[in-house]
């Protein structure tokens, strides 16, 4: 069945016609008490969604699709490790890897192995080939493997460990690599490979050219195993790259990339900021797991924003959605929910293989405030399209300094004011604006836009935050019909690229490939500066 289809669906359809051109101003009018009938909160985060378009009767419709879905027939399918991800036949467990005394005995193994090994780091007794304490690690990875442990460890930057420095390398240009190893010491560096298959292109380069770097500095290869590490399921590759079986940290294709900070795969994040802090982000994650699967959908923060991202998609046709942390420290969440959503929700074929014929995941961006005041939010407060915003604040500065916070936080709640309620004309005249400058000091306004507070950031905050999220997506690819859980596209991008790279190298003719293309390799090929590059 195609979801508009439902009679909900149907319903919001003819509800929007209503609705969708009223004025964030009359809506408020109409109601004094808006902020406390649109806002909720889960253990002490509050999400206030007052400012996004809609009202009463909206939500019950929205709610209404939710269960004509199934929606808790899905939570349930997911908890019981049915393989709702049925592309690829696998069922969806990323909740266990931090259930706490819940979780499975496997995942309980791996947590003991990671705490064992982040013991021997800190404490100095993993040295590298010289006998030197390992001061620096290298998260080489891509994707899941890096996006969600770079955004963690930057995030918790205030937790950092004195006696370690983490660093990503993911870009299979050289530049990312070389750059980072020229501030290091070999000796010193200890490289941890994240890839479940070990045959990642990206990350096997990456991890190739460090083996080498490493063999040189130390003169034989038994350095190896003192100085990598790795991720991964596949042993007999770690083992031909020289990484003992016992230095291989498991997780299982039941984790997807884009969820798996929370394995073997967050090892960068225990190590940059203590195990015990990572068990905290883990806890934070357990709570809100906890916390959606149990509420009521009228408490429920992950389907509240499953819920509003519909509504403002669907109905109000706002194909972008900006997410603007106000904090510093979460300046790379917006990469890490990018992959989150719309690698997880960027489908046009529904579960039933069907091309769907409503739009799905919104364009996905976002930078950090205030930055973002100084470059993009003209667009936002005079542009002409709808942008739907989260905007992140945080009840404590987790780096108090003063005179800081209190103007940052005055920045976040004026920028998601002005975009929903803008500046008439009449209001410029009051206001002293000359006349002839009336026409380009006008807001329109009635940009939608929902504010998440966190009471401070920390590990376990932050494991709120991002399974918040998670479950955000779970729940928006159950109301449009799709399987969340698959990244085709991706596996598309990576075939072509592993047939071309022999054609750049001259090694394989170029015969059969689309004329653009071949006529691109044939000017780049003028460029090759030795023969296997």
């Amino acid at each position: 069945m195609q979801v508009p289809l439902r009679p909900a669906w149907l319903a919001l359809a003819e509800h929007a016609r209503s609705i969708k051109h009223r004025h964030l101003r009359d809506l408020f009018s109409a109601d004094p008490a808006r902020f406390y009938r649109y806002s909720i909160q889960a253990d002490n985060l509050l999400l206030d969604y007052s400012k996004q378009r809609l009202d009463q009767h909206t939500m019950g419709l929205l709610r209404q699709l939710a269960e004509q879905a199934g929606l808790r027939t899905w939570i349930e399918r997911m908890r019981a490790g049915e393989p709702i991800n049925h592309t690829e036949g696998r069922p969806v467990r990323h909740a266990d890897l931090r259930a706490g005394d819940t979780a499975p005995s496997e995942v309980k193994a791996v947590l003991a192995r990671l705490a064992g090994f982040c013991e021997q780091i800190h404490g100095g007794q993993w040295r590298g080939f010289s006998g030197e304490r390992i001061t620096d690690v290298v998260n080489i990875g891509i994707g899941g493997s890096d996006l969600g442990p770079r955004m963690a460890v930057h995030a918790l930057a205030a937790f950092q460990q004195p006696d370690i420095n983490v660093h990503f390398v993911s870009n299979l240009d050289s530049a990312d690599l070389a750059s980072t190893l020229t501030r290091l010491n070999p000796r010193s560096t200890l490289f941890i490979v994240a890839s479940k298959t070990f045959t990642t292109l990206e990350t096997m380069a990456n991890a190739g050219t460090a083996r080498n770097w490493i063999v040189a500095a130390a003169g034989n290869e038994a350095a190896i195993a003192r100085h990598f590490v790795a991720a991964s399921t596949n042993l007999a590759a770690t083992a031909e790259f020289g990484i003992a079986p016992e230095n291989v940290f498991e997780f299982w294709d039941w984790v997807g990339g884009r969820f798996s900070l929370w394995s073997a795969i967050g090892l960068p994040i225990a190590l940059a900021v203590g195990f015990r802090h990572f068990e905290q982000l883990l806890a934070g994650a357990h709570a809100m797991d906890e916390h959606f699967f149990k509420a009521a959908p009228d408490s429920n923060l992950p389907l509240t924003l499953a819920l509003v991202a519909l509504w403002n998609t669907n109905f109000l046709d706002a194909h972008s959605q900006g997410v603007f942390p106000y904090s510093h420290s979460l300046a790379l969440l917006p990469s890490h929910l990018q992959q989150l959503e719309m690698e997880s929700n960027g489908k046009r074929a529904n579960r039933d293989g069907l091309a769907v014929d409503y739009p799905t995941n919104p364009i996905l961006w976002g930078a950090a405030g205030t930055n973002g005041q100084h470059s993009f939010f003209q667009l936002l407060h005079q542009g002409s399209e709808l942008v739907a915003c989260d905007f992140i604040a945080l009840g404590k500065s987790d780096f108090p300094l003063p005179g800081h916070h209190s103007g940052l936080l005055a920045n976040c709640l004026a920028q998601s004011s002005a975009l929903a309620f803008g500046q008439t004309v009449d209001e410029a005249r009051v206001a002293g604006i000359p006349e002839h400058l009336l026409p380009f000091r006008r807001f329109p306004g009635n940009q939608p836009s929902s504010t998440l507070v966190l009471p401070e950031l920390t590990p376990f905050t932050l494991g709120q935050l991002i399974a918040l999220y998670e479950h955000k997506v779970f729940c928006l690819g159950v109301l449009w019909n799709l399987n969340s859980f698959d990244q085709w596209g991706v596996e598309l991008g990576k075939q072509l690229a592993g047939k071309l790279a022999p054609c750049i190298r001259d090694e394989a003719p170029t015969d059969g490939l689309d004329p653009s293309t071949r006529g691109l390799i044939n000017h780049l090929r003028r460029f090759r500066s030795t023969p296997h590059d």
